[in-house]
């Protein structure tokens, strides 16, 4: 009888744990998809405006940069809410299946449309860093192209995981 009434209190108390960490990663991706809309809407357009007046680039290379960051948010935010559903399913204790699988395949494929926009956008940035004799800057532009890529990379092995997960789950089944 005591056995079971501490098996009932761990459960609950691993549940607990669970709900209070998914509940800290919605905060954490609803700021960072805050954080994303503030810049498309104060800090793009004033980089439109800007930088003709302090480098001498081509408008098209401009147009060009700031489209590819504005069309990189809509796989972003896609991102964002797939992550939040997958979320929801580990609250709902159905994190192993196929609806957690769909979840993360599209993550994976808006990580590697969020690098491309993001490779898209490099030209100006090593135009401007040349301008501004700024290295550094064509470095940093490498890497944003970089981190969706190991986003990407984080996805597809947690997928394999979790499909390997349900393939056995689903044998053992099975058998019983």
């Amino acid at each position: 009888m005591t056995n079971n009434k501490l098996t009932s209190e761990n459960e609950k108390t691993s549940n607990k744990v669970k709900k209070g960490s998914t509940w800290f990663l919605r905060i954490v991706i609803s700021l960072m998809g805050l954080i994303a809309l503030a810049v498309a809407i104060f800090a793009l357009p004033s980089m439109y405006k800007g930088i003709p007046n302090e480098y001498s680039v081509s408008v098209n290379f401009l147009r060009l940069f700031i489209a590819g960051l504005y069309l990189s948010l809509i796989p972003f935010f896609i991102a964002l809410v797939q992550s939040l559903k997958l979320l929801s399913y580990i609250d709902k204790n159905t994190a192993f299946s196929e609806k957690s699988v769909s979840a993360l395949k599209t993550i994976k494929y808006c990580g590697i449309a969020v690098s491309v926009f993001y490779a898209s956008c490099v030209p100006l940035l090593f135009q401007v860093a040349e301008l501004d004799d700024a290295p550094g800057l064509g470095l940093m532009a490498l890497a944003f192209v970089c981190v969706p890529l190991v986003v990407t990379t984080f996805a597809a092995v947690l997928e394999k995981l979790l499909q390997n997960a349900i393939n056995i789950k689903s044998e053992n089944d099975l058998t019983v």
